[in-house]
């Protein structure tokens, strides 16, 4: 008989069936896939994936040679470098020397006389050895070892303008690689009363010996700063009241139609070259430009921030 379960062979008709029991949703969650297909960087095991870790991996290993660079002390080499470094007083461990080199200079036999007055060690080493340690630059057998600079935080330099009793004058330096520039600013700050200059601690030079020698033993009286965020750290000397005074050739203001260097001012100065970043003029309350012939294309900035910084302290009289 038809639908007979009980005859061999036979089907049990499911028509006669409850309903069935139900998944608990997990068949519509299957049913929904795995949303958006992840980018080619973000898929385990793809080419493009290893190719970004890699890429990562690089970036960081650059940053800790930087790191590592920058903890480290750095060897002055030339007998006038080294010679000028010693006269300027600037920090130093240690005075290396090839023997047959002092006999036949009277600058390195100088050199020796001073790190001797200051109680340097003086360590002799052979030409090979020096051309190691200098990693085969021209060392002409005389090399100071200066010490990492000990930088200052950006709201230190707030806390001596305060002690001082004058309204705060500081430079910033939005990316200026020349660590020649950076001493011959820091020199010109130190003369016109500024109380301290800060740099950005990525893509821009820091205190090297050669900004040390170009100082001229101004970098030991004047603090430098160095901030993780230029752009954020104007933002902060605007919040403590300073004026930011930015300083470009296209600027739109002549420098001496500005009337506000009596005031706290933040002087933001550029890179060679490329002058003002884009974020960083963004955070300048004013730029001024220094009227020039229209022979010269621009000023190097140095002499552009000592100009400036000579109509800020005639300002303040």
């Amino acid at each position: 008989m038809a639908g007979n379960s009980q005859r061999r062979g036979a089907r049990q008709s499911t028509s006669k069936k409850g309903a069935s029991a139900g998944t608990g949703g997990k068949g519509r969650r299957a049913l929904a896939g795995r949303g958006a297909t992840p980018r080619a960087e973000e898929r385990t095991g793809h080419p493009a994936q290893r190719r970004a870790a890699a890429e990562a991996r690089q970036r960081a290993d650059r940053a800790r040679q930087r790191q590592r660079a920058e903890e480290a002390p750095e060897l002055l080499l030339g007998r006038n470098p080294v010679l000028e470094a010693l006269r300027a007083e600037i920090p130093a461990t240690a005075l290396y020397v090839v023997p047959d080199v002092v006999r036949t200079d009277e600058r390195v036999t100088e050199s020796v006389q001073l790190a001797a007055d200051r109680g340097l060690p003086l360590l002799e080493v052979g030409k090979a050895e020096f051309d190691r340690m200098s990693g085969g630059a021209l060392h002409q057998g005389v090399g100071l070892q200066v010490p990492p600079y000990g930088y200052a935080h950006p709201d230190d330099l707030l806390a001596l303008a305060h002690d001082s009793g004058r309204p705060p004058l500081i430079v910033a330096m939005d990316g200026v690689t020349d660590p020649r520039n950076l001493g011959a600013v820091v020199r010109s700050a130190a003369a016109f009363g500024a109380h301290g200059v800060v740099v950005p601690q990525r893509r821009a030079v820091g205190m090297t010996a050669s900004a040390w020698r170009t100082s001229a033993g101004a970098a030991a009286r004047l603090r430098v700063a160095r901030a993780v965020n230029l752009s954020r750290t104007l933002a902060d000397y605007q919040k403590a009241g300073l004026m930011t005074v930015g300083l470009a050739g296209d600027g739109d203001v002549d420098l001496h139609e500005y009337d506000g260097f009596a005031d706290p001012v933040a002087l933001v100065v550029g890179a060679e070259g490329t002058g003002l970043s884009r974020l960083v003029r963004e955070h300048c309350d004013v730029v001024v430009r220094i009227p020039i012939s229209r022979e010269t294309e621009s000023l190097n900035v140095s002499v552009a921030a000592g100009i400036a910084l000579y109509a800020a302290a005639r300002a303040r009289g």
